[in-house]
């Protein structure tokens, strides 16, 4: 109590040691270090701001260091109704062997927060979020510009006796549908953020057309894994009657028809998603924490299991393009271009969307960055790549693949 002392007032000092985790359980079931908890007060009030911090020791007999636990304190919610939260703010941790040792600048309920494997810190999430802003504002912009370029290069109608060039015309078609679903992906994402701060209906509203957008860009990015088996594996005529009807049918109604249906029958499966940081739950002073989302996780299983379905279908028509490509490249001589068309591909079937699925243990921050540059640029990439073919497909071009 030498922090106290330095006051010059000597004072009664009262210690309340809790062994009890559900007097402290906050939103999110955090654990703290054996479920100690350690309150420190002054019987004449409250105390905050000590020019120099109180120490605590915890000891236990486990590995810790400062990657999976802090010291944190209980902070009271606003509300009667409201759970309270751990905090680090004023609260310095140093590790030794078999101690946790807590130097805080004022006083309240004290614990050791342990953190899952893999918890961002408030930096990672600030640079997270500005790399995804950034990326999805980029996004929209190309995908508005590419869908208007689509519009004015459609070419005319085929005959109706040629399938396969009926296939080639149904291809631009294709595009502008994955772009728009693309571009409703990414408008929809930033007004998640931005929306969280607003009311709670037309946050759920948000969170539902989020949702719904992003089924659609998956089930857009599988429509065209299934143009593209069309195109370059079944070449002899192939007809489907009301093709890109149905297409349609597939990638935005039932989408459309699922979140509809979730958000009649259970509403509050949408609504305000908070993420959680190394340093407690209580981040906003740094970057928003939440934004609008799934808050079921049914639910969020269900669309990990869509998205899952969908990108292997990808991966495998991929692979099978990608040595197609490989055995006419050694014939013809054409590796660079090939590998141009593999990006683009790549690009279209959204296939670094798999890395969705590597966010665990030490992959999780570098795949977080991966997945967020890649994916909120896709628009961008998709973009680039459709200038280049249309490029390399005008008149007198050497090349004329545009899959």
């Amino acid at each position: 109590v030498e922090g106290i002392r330095a006051q010059g007032v000597e004072q009664a000092l009262i210690c309340v040691y809790i062994h009890s985790p559900c007097l402290f359980q906050d939103a999110h079931n955090s654990s703290v270090l054996n479920n100690h908890v350690l309150g420190a007060f002054l019987q004449s009030g409250h105390v905050a701001g000590l020019s120099r911090p109180v120490e605590i020791q915890f000891w236990h007999d486990m590995v810790l260091d400062a990657s999976n636990a802090t010291c944190v304190f209980w902070q009271p919610g606003a509300g009667a109704g409201s759970t309270g939260s751990w905090s680090r703010e004023g609260c310095e941790t140093t590790h030794r062997e078999g101690t946790v040792i807590c130097h805080c600048n004022h006083l309240t309920y004290f614990a050791v927060l342990l953190l899952p494997a893999g918890t961002l810190s408030p930096a990672q999430l600030a640079s997270l979020t500005h790399i995804s802003t950034i990326g999805c504002s980029l996004s929209a912009a190309a995908t508005l510009c590419t869908l208007l370029l689509c519009c004015f290069s459609s070419s005319t109608p085929c005959p109706p006796a040629s399938c396969r060039q009926r296939l080639r015309d149904d291809t631009t078609r294709i595009h502008m549908h994955l772009l728009a679903a693309l571009l409703l992906l990414n408008c929809s994402f930033l007004l998640s953020t931005l929306l969280a701060d607003g009311t709670e209906g037309l946050c759920q509203v948000t969170a539902a057309l989020l949702h719904t957008s992003l089924l659609c860009a998956l089930a857009w990015m599988a429509a065209e894994a299934f143009h593209l088996l069309l195109l370059i594996i079944k070449v002899y005529n192939i007809y489907i009657q009301h093709y890109l009807l149905k297409l349609c049918l597939f990638a935005w109604g039932l989408p459309t028809l699922t979140v509809v249906a979730v958000f009649a029958f259970k509403r509050d499966t949408y609504g305000y998603h908070s993420i959680s940081t190394s340093e407690g739950y209580r981040n906003t002073t740094i970057v928003p924490s939440s934004r609008c989302w799934l808050t079921s996780l049914p639910v969020h299983y269900a669309t990990l299991c869509y998205a899952g379905l969908i990108l292997l279908f990808n991966t495998l028509v991929l692979g099978r393009v990608v040595m197609i490509l490989r055995r006419i490249g050694q014939q013809k001589g054409q590796a660079r271009k090939d590998w141009v068309t593999v990006l683009g591909l790549t690009c279209l079937l959204g296939t670094t969307w798999g890395l969705a699925f590597f966010s665990f243990g030490v992959f999780l921050v570098p795949q977080l960055y991966l997945f967020t540059i890649l994916n909120s640029l896709q628009g961008l990439f998709v973009c680039l790549w459709y200038i280049t073919v249309l490029r390399r497909n005008k008149p007198g071009s050497a090349s004329n693949t545009s899959r």
